[in-house]
């Protein structure tokens, strides 16, 4: 692996930031580890949803304007689905369903998710390298004030509603490195930074950080870890990190995300609104970057990737 950057994503803000990654720097450069906490089983079907959101962020894919999916989606595979009464609370494009139905059979035919994953961006010219955060199965599961659910029926079937009281990772504690990364850490290779993408804390990069082998792994490493605050001015752009740190009886802001990642983190991007936690960020021992950090084009994409990439470089100077 020749990857000089590896970012740690979920779905959505992950994605966004991933293609601004991809955008700046050079084939090959790039390494993006991805939440494998949300996949589910659905219809006999392996769905992917933040893996493949990254793969459709970076290969040019990615229906903005949704959020999620591909651009040009059509939807007769669920009107058929619907007229049968069969379960359409979980929608699946029909560009979607070919990947889910392909990567399924190849499952079942023995095939590992981080091999998939490489052919999948060999197949859409995806010049970077996106892996699953294990070649095992991680789970994540909620313990709610409606019991005890799987992530996709909490965040899609009941749309986040259900008060969250912990949150657990299953399979966590036995899973490993995905095979690529584990082969090329045994070959001596290291990242010059690492990037915590502006994803949910506790539903996209927590899962990754609950496996011991990445956690141990990452806090042996000779090189910076940034990361970039999914609150911007007291919100989260997207999902439900916000009515999390409500929940959890946290201060709703990019300071407490920060906190939260605690000695893991050197340094961290933060909007220019939260300028104002700057100074208490620093006396915390973090080196801070700040830029507006909505992504709403390309451009903004840049924009974040190079503020997360240039605070990283500083820090390896012994800066910010």
């Amino acid at each position: 692996m020749k990857a000089r950057i590896l970012a740690l994503s979920g779905g959505v803000g992950g994605a966004k930031l991933a293609r601004g990654l991809a955008r700046v720097l050079g084939a090959g450069e790039l390494c993006v580890a991805c939440n494998t906490g949300d996949d589910f089983t659905h219809l006999d079907l392996a769905i992917w949803p933040d893996l493949d959101s990254v793969t459709y962020a970076v290969a040019g894919l990615a229906d903005d304007e949704r959020g999620w999916g591909r651009r040009g989606e059509t939807w007769q595979f669920m009107a058929a689905l619907r007229e049968l009464g069969g379960p359409d609370w979980f929608r699946l494009g029909d560009q979607d369903l070919a990947l889910h139905v392909w990567r399924s059979a190849r499952l079942r035919a023995g095939a590992r998710p981080s091999e998939l994953a490489a052919d999948v961006c060999a197949r859409l010219g995806i010049a970077q390298t996106l892996l699953p955060m294990t070649d095992d199965t991680v789970r994540t599961r909620l313990h709610t004030d409606a019991g005890l659910l799987d992530f996709q029926d909490y965040f899609v079937a009941r749309r986040a509603q259900p008060r969250v009281e912990r949150i657990e990772y299953v399979g966590a504690a036995t899973a490993g490195l995905p095979g690529p990364l584990s082969q090329a850490i045994a070959a001596g290779w290291q990242p010059e930074a690492v990037l915590l993408c502006p994803s949910n804390p506790w539903l996209s990069i927590d899962p990754i950080l609950a496996i011991p082998a990445w956690r141990d792994w990452l806090s042996g490493l000779d090189c910076p870890i940034v990361g970039v605050s999914p609150i911007v001015g007291g919100q989260a752009l997207k999902g439900c990190a916000a009515k999390l740190m409500a929940e959890f009886g946290l201060e709703v802001s990019a300071a407490a995300v920060a906190r939260h990642y605690g000695a893991l983190l050197d340094g961290f991007v933060i909007d220019r609104v939260d300028q104002a936690l700057a100074t208490s960020l620093r006396a915390d021992g973090l080196g801070i970057a700040t830029c507006d950090t909505v992504m709403r084009g390309d451009t903004d994409r840049e924009r974040v990737a190079c503020a997360a990439l240039d605070l990283a470089a500083e820090l390896r100077r012994g800066g910010a």
